[in-house]
């Protein structure tokens, strides 16, 4: 691949599976499609980076100033820099064995409190500095490093949110099939496209997935037509998610290659074949 593909993960809503769906499609890439991936968690819960390096790394990172809030309170506090893209940079991430191309940029809880310090930082000379551009300066050196870039944007469309579409050359919307979490669906387009108008570059929606998918459910089965009978602007991908429990079990960190395989870290009854197949329409949706 000549170009790193940028990638922002995105929902109004909380609970619709994006931050496991942005894991799941990590890691394989990573281990079954052997790219280089790196995941850069902008949510302040912080789910995606305990999910790759559990929660005694992620204490010790954050007690050191080693996340990406440090990057971002850096831009507030310019005479006062502290962040190191060396240490906060981790690398070989996943508790799966079979993984070993996965990096990962850890979040933060202080992010909450840091973003509404960002509408204020200094301007710089000739203005140049900008709260939407502090990740992107940041991260400038290791960007092209890698195949893609996976980014888990908060349940918002804040500034955090923003200085991650504003690398991104596309985003990807998951939603259960219910109306909480597909209202919001147009607002995000509507205002992404918006926000790509304003600075001069195309950020296009890669598509919608629907997660969390439970057959037996009518109102399932009726939204899910209706999205894809509807939704022109960001298409719905084939493949669906399903609700299982262990895909939610995967969310739990143990220890450090606590599976041999992504199979028996999804799941290997038709959970692991449904992000494998999800993963497949996104590179085939990526280079058309």
């Amino acid at each position: 691949m000549l170009v790193t593909v940028v990638i922002s993960l995105i929902n109004l809503k909380g609970g619709v599976g994006k931050t496991t769906t942005t894991i799941a499609i990590a890691e394989i890439l990573a281990g079954v499609f052997r790219q280089k991936v790196l995941v850069i968690d902008l949510d302040p819960q912080t789910n995606a980076t305990v999910m790759l390096i559990g929660e005694e790394k992620w204490e010790q990172l954050n007690d050191n100033h080693h996340t990406l809030s440090q990057l971002f309170l850096d831009a507030t506090e310019p005479n006062n820099r502290k962040f190191d893209l060396e240490q906060t940079l981790q690398r070989k991430v996943s508790n799966v064995t079979d993984v070993e191309t996965l990096d990962l940029l850890p979040s933060s809880l202080d992010l909450v409190d840091i973003q509404y310090k960002l509408a204020t930082i200094p301007t710089g000379k000739f203005y140049a500095l900008s709260p939407i551009d502090v990740l992107r300066r940041g991260i400038q050196p290791i960007i092209n490093h890698y195949d893609y870039i996976l980014i888990d944007c908060p349940p918002n469309l804040g500034i955090i949110t923003l200085n991650g579409l504003q690398i991104s050359h596309s985003y990807i919307i998951p939603a259960i099939p219910d109306l909480l979490s597909t209202y919001c669906i147009p607002h995000v387009i509507a205002t992404v496209h918006d926000f790509s108008t304003t600075i001069g570059q195309s950020i296009e929606p890669l598509g919608i997935v629907i997660s969390k998918y439970q057959s037996d459910m009518n109102l399932h089965e009726r939204v899910a037509k209706e999205l894809r009978r509807y939704s022109k602007e960001a298409p719905v991908f084939d493949t669906q998610i399903p609700q299982r429990q262990q895909i939610a079990a995967a969310a739990e960190y143990l220890k450090p290659h606590q599976f041999s395989t992504l199979k028996q870290k999804w799941g290997s009854v038709g959970q692991f074949q449904s992000y494998f197949n999800l993963t497949k329409e996104i590179i085939k949706r990526v280079i058309a």
